[in-house]
């Protein structure tokens, strides 16, 4: 395994492979690796010929006052796990060999970046949507793999390489768990143990929501919002909800009256533990 910081070093690599008939693999992280990233490299390395792992933590979709200067960073650490999870190469480039001194293009999305994080992380999908073009460009995979936490993202990404026509494939996994249901993060770190173990109600309001539509049949989802704040409010009054959303899995509009609804169905919330934002979903049919 290589690390490699260059961006033409990176293209020339992948498509040397591309053109040997090699298929190529690209994990996209932002480091401090966790079970998560290693089943996305595990599958990525298990269904293609070369994994390639970007690590780095992207200035630009970052607000004012968020936690970039001090989100979690540690390469000597990830590039053991990336070595033991099968990758081929770390890109693991510098803010300046990424955008440059004078960087004045970004990629934007409207309607689907518009609402959920969007409305608590203003720019943060520009930020995102204009680094993975910028991967894609560099990396050049077959496919892209993700894991399901990010719903919101994912939904960008897939809109974004399908209007762009952009040639890789978006791999989606699911998302990898704590004992007691909290979703794998990277800012897990920042909790406290009393913090983790109080955490485990987010995944209990989202298999909730899932439990009342699906067996109980609640229609109206003002029902269930109500419902899953009093159960954070009785569980963990000190958390703040900041949104929980009944949408489709597309768009990602809201769904406010679920009579007659059929079809992919996902729940996706955020929440302040803390100083530490965390987000999670779940996704099912009805």
């Amino acid at each position: 395994m290589k690390v490699v910081k260059d961006i033409t070093a990176v293209q020339q690599i992948s498509e040397f492979y591309r053109c040997t008939g090699k298929k190529v693999a690209l994990v996209p992280t932002m480091g401090f690796l966790h079970e998560g990233h290693t089943s996305l490299m595990l599958r990525a390395k298990q269904e293609n010929d070369i994994l390639i792992v970007s690590i780095f933590v992207n200035p630009t979709q970052f607000g004012k006052g968020e936690d970039f200067d001090k989100y979690p960073r540690d390469i000597v650490r990830d590039f053991h796990i990336c070595e033991k999870s099968g990758a081929d190469y770390i890109f693991n480039p510098e803010a300046e060999e990424m955008y440059g001194k004078d960087h004045f293009t970004k990629v934007t999305l409207s309607n689907v970046t518009e609402k959920l994080e969007g409305d608590f992380r203003p720019g943060h999908f520009d930020g995102v949507a204009t680094v993975v073009t910028k991967l894609l460009n560099i990396a050049k995979p077959h496919r892209i793999y993700l894991g399901q936490k990010d719903a919101q993202q994912n939904a960008v990404l897939k809109r974004m390489i399908s209007d762009l026509n952009i040639d890789t494939e978006l791999i989606i996994c699911e998302t990898i768990r704590e004992e007691n249901g909290l979703a794998r993060s990277s800012r897990n770190t920042f909790l406290t143990s009393e913090q983790k173990d109080k955490a485990s109600v987010l995944f209990h309001v989202l298999k909730e929501g899932e439990k009342m539509i699906t067996r109980e049949k609640i229609t109206d989802t003002e029902i269930i919002y109500e419902k899953v704040k009093n159960i954070i409010k009785e569980k963990s009054p000190d958390f703040q909800l900041q949104y929980y959303k009944i949408t489709d899995n597309n768009s990602l509009e809201e769904i406010r009256d679920l009579n007659g609804y059929t079809g992919e169905i996902l729940i996706s919330l955020a929440c302040k533990v803390g100083s530490t934002r965390l987000i999670d979903n779940i996704i099912f049919t009805k």
